[in-house]
């Protein structure tokens, strides 16, 4: 059974973590149950590395300054040995793998935050929307440097997060540094246990809606069904719907599978994945099998018919990972939809949970994604349709985002070459002169009066001129020409013109 996210990422000296008081940042993944058996190995066991780990584990037991547990060490090592795969493979312990079940039903206690940590702070990577984080106007890039009066510069983000989770209904005070604030903030907070609505939905003017979802739970193909009848009980012969997958952090693979289905004609190839193991070798169609499992009840059976057919955009940016890259891909694959916005996070791999024991598992990274004409979205994730930045000034807080390239241990882009440190060096002065040009501006609001790139997309549909990104997104790899049905993308330096005869292709 494909589900579920978890993302656990590494770069340099930042390492996002999902918290209670956080909230998972997308990858769409394989839950395993059962134990399984390991898979035998041709090689002989390494003896001598081994013994090295038993010479230092007991060195550490009988040298050390004070004693250490033995199931911290064994834990630590399995941590740390999973760890070095790539960014998305971790040891879940007790208390990580209930909190992961607990985010897989959308609910968790806590203040509403990813956290990440950089430069010995713990920093704000993005409030939940409708969290207390949120309504307290904490933003992406915030960091926070005390809580309740104890600094934390230094502190292990495992130790940070633990200080910022409790009951509910419990206070926490955080103290905020900010880019461009000469004090910083104090924020009171109340924990809460927040419960994560996928699906909101509503009419931008008559003939023309928008859907959005903020990440794939058990639910959200619930969700979806309810508020796409409610749209069209409401106007009938809508023009044109905006599938909103900014920021959608990805989630449960069924989930993916289903939004994309209730878009596309039945049974089309929604996505594919290839591994070492033959069941990572996969194909995905849009059958209610792959979506709800063996589940009696099909959520999308009632669909309005003019889902199948209403023309659509569909709105990515960096902050779309994972199961919302699957939707966006397939849907471009198809060309069902004009994908709009920013190059997307780029997370194309599987995550597999593999039981340890009853409360512990491995989370480990077992195939790659691939959308239905072949593409990798490993690193590189989906280049739009049409490149259209944030606001009108420029990519906002969404050019300072982090993406799967910039991760420590990442799966490599197939086919394709690192890019030069001077590339790196430049972008990333780039992005310290966009923060302090943003460093007054309030934190996007998905669907509002003053959401530019949605305003773009209904411009795009009543065939107005559309305001393109002022920079290309980056070079983009040849897909893997070993996948069957594998077609050219479009170079993101591509002039508009050649973009839009791609387009229509």
């Amino acid at each position: 059974m494909k589900q579920f996210n978890f993302r656990k990422t590494r770069q340099g000296a930042r390492t996002a973590g999902l918290v209670a008081v956080g909230m998972v940042a997308g990858v769409a993944l394989s839950l395993q149950f059962p134990a399984v058996a390991q898979k035998t190995a041709g090689a002989p066991l390494p003896l001598d590395e081994l013994r090295q780990l038993a010479d230092v584990y007991g060195l550490i037991k009988s040298d050390y300054v004070e004693p250490v547990e033995d199931k911290k060490l064994l834990s630590e090592a399995i941590s740390g040995m999973v760890a070095s795969l790539d960014p998305h493979s971790v040891y879940l312990d007790k208390k990580a793998y209930r909190e992961m079940r607990e985010t897989m039903q959308g609910r968790f206690v806590g203040l509403g935050i990813e956290v990440s940590t950089e430069d010995g702070y713990v920093k704000i990577v993005s409030p939940i929307e409708d969290s207390p984080a949120w309504r307290a106007g904490i933003q992406a890039g915030d960091l926070i440097t005390r809580i309740d009066a104890t600094p934390i510069k230094g502190m292990a983000l495992d130790e940070a997060i633990k200080k910022m989770r409790g009951a509910p209904g419990s206070k926490v005070v955080l103290t905020i540094a900010r880019r461009g604030e000469d004090k910083p903030l104090v924020v009171a907070l109340v924990r809460e246990e927040i419960k994560v609505h996928s699906v909101k939905a509503k009419m931008i003017e008559p003939g023309y809606a928008w859907l959005r979802i903020s990440q794939f739970q058990e639910l959200t193909l619930d969700e979806l069904a309810q508020k796409a009848s409610a749209l069209y009980a409401q106007d009938p012969n809508i023009k044109g719907l905006v599938l909103d997958l900014r920021n959608d952090p990805g989630g449960l693979l069924p989930g993916a599978i289903g939004v994309t289905s209730a878009f596309l004609p039945k049974e089309q190839v929604v996505v594919s994945t290839i591994g070492q193991l033959p069941d990572s070798n996969q194909t995905f169609y849009g059958r209610k099998e792959f979506y709800i499992g063996r589940a009696s009840r099909d959520p999308l059976a009632k669909l309005p018919a003019g889902l199948k057919t209403v023309p659509m955009v569909v709105l990515v940016n960096t902050g779309s990972a994972s199961a919302s890259e699957i939707v966006a891909g397939a849907l471009q694959d198809y060309k069902r939809a004009i994908i709009m916005g920013s190059q997307t996070f780029g997370k194309g791999s599987v995550q597999t949970l593999r039981q340890i024991s009853a409360d512990t598992a491995v989370k480990l990274t077992t195939a790659r994604y691939y959308t239905p004409k072949g593409r990798s979205i490993q690193a590189t994730g989906i280049v739009p349709d049409i490149l259209v930045d944030e606001t009108a000034d420029g990519d906002g807080v969404n050019a300072l985002r982090v993406r799967e390239a910039d991760l420590e241990h990442h799966l490599g882009i197939e086919g394709a070459k690192a890019p030069a440190a001077a590339a790196k060096r430049d972008e990333l002065e780039e992005a310290r002169r966009t923060a302090a040009a943003l460093k007054d501006r309030k934190p996007l609001e998905f669907g509002g009066k003053d959401d530019f790139q949605l305003a773009q997309a209904i411009n795009h549909f009543k065939g107005l001129p559309v305001k393109l990104a002022q920079a290309p997104a980056m070079e983009v790899a040849e897909p893997d020409v070993a996948r069957p049905g594998a077609r050219n993308v479009v170079p993101p330096q591509a002039p508009p013109e050649l973009k839009a005869k791609a387009v229509k292709q």
